[in-house]
């Protein structure tokens, strides 16, 4: 058996969607804010397990996004809850069970964070197997229950907001495997910024109404609304902070096709500085990601909602407007008109930004960050990981991985 090290915290995520790996990144830097001696150790874990599907798969998963939505939402629906077809699908991530006994080997942490579910559901058959105890989180990181998040071996769930731990609860999760801390966010998105330093900083107009859109890292923005005609509908003159992401063709598209525009344009990639971004906006356009309204919320930014994908991006729409922080639009006709009226409502706009206010959880990381400490000191056994040549693990390994998922042989 390999012992782990006390002081290290192993926080793995995947790149199918930013919001996960943010989450990740916000979790270290409240490690290292609030304990110093700790180290915490981020991980794409998806990318590295997987190095030459994992391009492939990526790419599938966008492109099937932008073309086949509804696909999306059915395969959603069709899991939500536990049942054998969910239990299948999620059998076809299992193949990365040998990378993740090497990596804990290599890392040897006290715990382990997932804020990916399929990385969740990796921990959770190696503590069934018996090839390790060391006590895991799962961080959801939209306001969900699906099943793809949920692990009979998971010892802790992070979860959104009390509307999330309620869903929990009806699953039968014990109240004392949930904390409600909301979303993990980088402490940047948690500061007042000076709007004036901002706007000169990104050679912006100071007299103009303010909207940021947003698709997302990969410059998902649903329906088209970006178009001139659609655009030029909108009677005001405004400015408009377009994020595209990744999405190159997106960015040279829109450069070409807005030149003509009546609205000062201003086109962004992926950007490291979009709480800079929010802080000069009055309104921001966006899907409903769980990460990026959190971030919105944090910022007290009133958000309009567009054509959320079929599955979280709805749910985190409901959560949002039932609060009234945002509003949802499912079309560029509706969208042109709740934007023409919330420009000019002010009170509507300061009500929204209230609403925010009473549902925003800025500290949601640090409080995550406890919750975790919590866990590992209440751990009253010694952490281990059967190491890859031991001859308990290698019988278990072929005679329960080989059996149980039929796609895994380790070596000794």
């Amino acid at each position: 058996m390999s012992k782990v090290t006390k002081n290290k915290i192993l926080i793995l995520s995947g790149t199918f969607g930013q919001g996960h790996l943010q989450a990740a990144k916000a979790l270290k830097e409240a490690v290292q804010l609030s304990c110093p001696n700790v180290q915490p150790v981020v991980f794409d874990f998806i990318a590295w397990a997987h190095p030459h599907m994992y391009p492939i798969s990526n790419y599938i998963y966008i492109k099937g996004l932008k073309v086949f939505p509804q696909l999306y939402g059915f395969f959603y629906e069709k899991t939500h809850l536990k049942s054998a077809f969910s239990t299948r699908i999620q059998s076809l991530f299992f193949v990365g069970l040998r990378k993740m006994i090497q990596l804990l080997e290599r890392e040897k942490p006290a715990v382990v964070v997932s804020t990916h579910p399929f990385v969740s559901g990796i921990l959770s058959k190696l503590k069934e197997y018996g090839l390790t105890n060391i006590p895991f989180v799962t961080v959801i990181t939209d306001h969900t229950d699906h099943s793809s998040w949920i692990h009979p071996f998971t010892d802790l769930y992070i979860v959104g907001s009390n509307e999330g731990k309620n869903k929990l609860l009806r699953r039968n999760i014990p109240e004392e495997k949930i904390a409600s801390t909301g979303i993990p966010i980088q402490t940047k998105f948690l500061y007042p910024y000076r709007r004036e330093e901002c706007i000169a900083k990104h050679g912006l107009d100071a007299e103009l109404f303010t909207i940021l859109i947003m698709g997302g890292g990969d410059g998902l923005f649903g329906k088209g609304f970006l178009n001139l005609p659609t655009l030029e509908s909108i009677p005001e003159t405004l400015q408009l902070i377009i994020l595209c992401g990744r999405n190159q063709k997106l960015k040279q598209k829109l450069e070409v096709e807005l030149k003509s525009s009546k609205h000062r344009i201003h086109l962004f990639s992926y950007v490291e500085y979009v709480h800079e971004l929010m802080a000069v906006s009055d309104i921001i356009i966006t899907k409903p990601g769980g990460v990026t309204t959190s971030e919105a919320l944090a910022m007290e930014l009133p958000m309009i909602l567009y054509h959320p994908l079929p599955g979280q991006e709805q749910e985190n729409a409901r959560y949002l407007t039932k609060f009234g922080a945002a509003i949802l639009s499912e079309d560029p006709d509706d969208l042109i008109f709740q934007l023409t009226n919330l420009i000019k409502n002010e009170p509507i706009l300061l009500k929204m930004k209230k609403n925010s206010e009473k549902i925003q959880k800025k500290a949601a990381a640090f409080d995550a960050v406890s919750a975790i400490y919590q866990l590992i000191a209440m751990t009253n056994h010694p952490s281990y990981i059967m190491e890859n040549g031991s001859r308990v693990k290698k019988w278990k390994a072929a005679r329960l991985l080989k059996k149980r998922t039929s796609v895994l042989h380790i070596h000794g």
